[in-house]
């Protein structure tokens, strides 16, 4: 018996080892996984940044083109060799700060309303609602916009034809509203129930609490959404196409017809080579650079605002 129970314990203690290696082994598999697959995600990132970036200063580094000239020019015309895409920088500015100037409060309100205000059954409606805004292509925003907000636009103004950058702002404010709400949501619900408590106590009103005590103690996560909100506005391209009028020109009203950085590089890339598709790329390198820099910059408020 003495001996049969020695036995026993030996295979449980080899077994024991086994499983303990196999989950060494498996663990350190696991670890190989996730690092391979971080450094799939950064080397591609790298290798967009990498071609766009060499694609894109080939015609100011090793030909006779000037950047400040390409930043500065007004005319856009690739069958004369003129590239100057001013008109298009200006363009992407004013309908991203319009649309800025329009969804933030829009997105940021609703996101308090659902928070805060709401009642749980009407809430629970509404959130799912923006969720499902969210998911919708932008393509159909797009179509949406050509079908009923151009045709507003034109009648109300009584222009030959609505496709402008008022109705640019208009849709890119519609298209960021899930992402500032979803996120803005999400942030004010992450604020400590015993700061508006502590508030109500002495003796604030829940409309002065939530201005004076919960926004700015979620400020940061709403920072965070307006950031995602200017990049969806910069990035967005097929929305745009159908109502922008896409004309190359330097806008002097709201109601002019306008070509944004994002819609040049769609709809030239197709057929341009040589000169005109590095000029794309480089449109690409100024779209790119304007975001990082905006990224940065709203990163540093943000983290300032935690501080």
């Amino acid at each position: 018996m003495l001996v049969k129970s020695r036995i026993v314990s030996i295979e449980q203690r080899d077994n024991k080892n086994s499983n303990n290696k196999n989950k060494y082994i498996a663990e350190k598999i696991s670890k190989n996984v996730f690092m391979i697959s971080a450094l799939i995600a950064v080397a591609s990132l790298l290798l967009i940044i990498g071609f766009v970036f060499y694609k894109g200063l080939t015609p100011f580094l090793f030909k006779d083109y000037s950047f400040i000239e390409f930043i500065t020019g007004s005319k856009w015309i690739p069958s004369a060799d003129k590239f100057g895409i001013s008109a298009m920088v200006v363009a992407s500015l004013i309908a991203t700060t319009g649309a800025l100037i329009i969804g933030v409060p829009v997105g940021i309100l609703t996101a308090v309303f659902i928070a805060e205000l709401a009642p749980k059954k009407l809430a629970k409606i509404i959130s799912p609602a923006v969720e499902l805004l969210a998911g919708i292509p932008s393509v159909l925003y797009g179509i949406f916009g050509l079908a009923v907000i151009v045709p507003a636009i034109q009648n109300i103004f009584n222009l030959p034809k609505g496709q402008s950058l008022l109705a640019v702002i208009i849709v890119l404010a519609i298209m960021m509203l899930p992402t500032i709400i979803s996120v803005s949501e999400t942030a004010i619900r992450a604020v400590p129930k015993a700061y508006k408590e502590g508030s109500l106590a002495l003796g604030a009103s829940n409309i002065e609490t939530i201005f004076k005590v919960v926004l700015p103690a979620a400020k940061s996560g709403i920072l965070a959404a307006v950031i995602l909100g200017i990049g969806r506005a910069l990035g967005e391209t097929m929305a745009v196409i159908l109502v922008a009028g896409n004309s190359p020109v330097m806008p002097s009203s709201l109601m002019d017809s306008v070509r944004p950085l994002t819609t040049n590089i769609a709809l030239e890339m197709g057929y341009a080579f040589g000169t005109h598709q590095e000029m794309l790329f480089a449109t690409g390198v100024v779209l790119f650079t304007f975001i990082l820099i905006l990224n940065i910059v709203l990163n540093k408020v943000s983290n300032k605002a935690v501080d």
